[in-house]
């Protein structure tokens, strides 16, 4: 919803952040209701629209998914201020960081938060766990100024972590070598497998160095080294 779209903005531009990525707004943009919901933030905010999920964080090498339950998928999950920790530690390495939210109705897809490297789950009432978008928006943003600290980061060696543009390249030129080896023999079981795929990579948090040994290994694999 536009009105969504504004009062996230306006959380966001409240605690110092800028950088708003819209993935196929239902009502369009520029959007009015977003605009008047606002309250200004977009003199300061330029959002950036994209068609799918993947073209957003392309360029991301980290990003926190949220949502009210794991949906049965492994993936380190973190409270609003446990992530804040463990985002401001990764810009220090000169990170890129996104947190992903989803429609106020139905929240994130298992497909879109399958392409997260992390979970964020905001502890809320039981038995009234329904929040406002605006409002996650507003207490994520809040957590990530509130953490002024610099922490002790990861330490990834002498590789930087891929970027998800990369990291989805790789899976694609994986799927692509298991359909040509019939690997997906269930047309019923086909999108959970592929989605399985997709999570043991992302949730790796995988650098550049060991994306390129994977490359190397399929290119083994199909006979293409000379050696």
């Amino acid at each position: 919803m536009g009105e969504n779209i504004g009062a996230a903005a306006r959380s966001m531009l409240n605690f110092g952040l800028s950088d708003l990525r819209l993935v196929n707004p239902r009502d369009g943009w520029p959007n009015e209701r977003a605009i008047t919901l606002s309250s200004g933030a977009f003199d300061i905010i330029e959002p950036k629209v994209f068609d799918t999920l993947s073209d957003a964080i392309a360029d991301l090498h980290f990003t926190f998914a949220t949502t009210a339950r794991s949906r049965d998928m492994v993936k380190p999950e973190f409270t609003p201020q446990s992530a804040a920790i463990e985002g401001k530690a990764r810009i220090s390495q000169n990170q890129n960081i996104g947190i992903i939210f989803g429609a106020e109705r139905s929240g994130l897809l298992n497909d879109e938060i399958s392409q997260a490297q992390a979970i964020i789950s905001i502890p809320t009432n039981p038995d009234f766990s329904s929040l406002n978008l605006g409002q996650s928006v507003l207490l994520l943003a809040y957590e990530w100024m509130k953490e002024h600290e610099v922490n002790t980061p990861l330490d990834m060696g002498d590789s930087f972590p891929a970027a998800q543009s990369e990291v989805h390249s790789f899976i694609c030129r994986l799927e692509n070598d298991l359909e040509e080896r019939k690997f997906f023999r269930s047309e019923d079981l086909r999108a959970t497998m592929k989605r399985n795929i997709q999570n043991i990579f992302t949730r790796a948090d995988i650098s550049e160095q060991e994306l390129r040994t994977l490359h190397g290994v399929l290119s083994a694999l199909r006979g293409n080294k000379k050696h």
